[in-house]
């Protein structure tokens, strides 16, 4: 029969991250596995659920802090958090497409010196206004 339980090792590789990062999250309170009689961790679904909510929250960008509040039902403050990572995310992504753009502009751009040309240099415009 296969177990419906993980030890932090297995729970680890599958993520395709160390263990004391998983340790670590339990001793700030995001993770809280069972233990075995032995004391071994031991990770159930809704441990792995809440470790695929930290790590995707983690790439995005969120603090520990962030997602304690995102994950506690409980939490004062849970909308304001997550509207100012929603407002965070969309800043974010509008700096990635103008420096995509930016990017595409410099790998199409004939320029031997791309901050030279008149046409490149309009990307970043914007940021030299200040300047002016």
């Amino acid at each position: 029969m296969k177990s419906n339980a993980w030890s932090v090792g297995q729970v680890a590789e599958r993520f395709g991250m160390p263990t004391n990062v998983l340790r670590h999250w339990e001793a700030v309170g995001l993770l809280t596995p069972e233990r075995d009689s032995a004391d071994r961790r031991r990770y159930h679904r809704p441990d792995l659920v809440r470790v695929a909510v930290i790590q995707r929250s983690k790439a995005a960008g969120m603090s520990l802090d962030q997602i304690r509040t995102l994950l506690d039902a409980e939490a004062f403050g849970r909308h304001q958090v997550l509207e100012a990572h929603i407002a965070d995310l969309d800043r974010r992504m509008e700096e990635m497409r103008l420096s995509r753009e930016m990017a595409m502009h410099a790998f199409e751009c004939k320029a031997h010196d791309v901050s030279a040309c008149p046409n490149f240099r309009a990307h970043v415009d914007d940021l030299l206004a200040a300047f002016e």
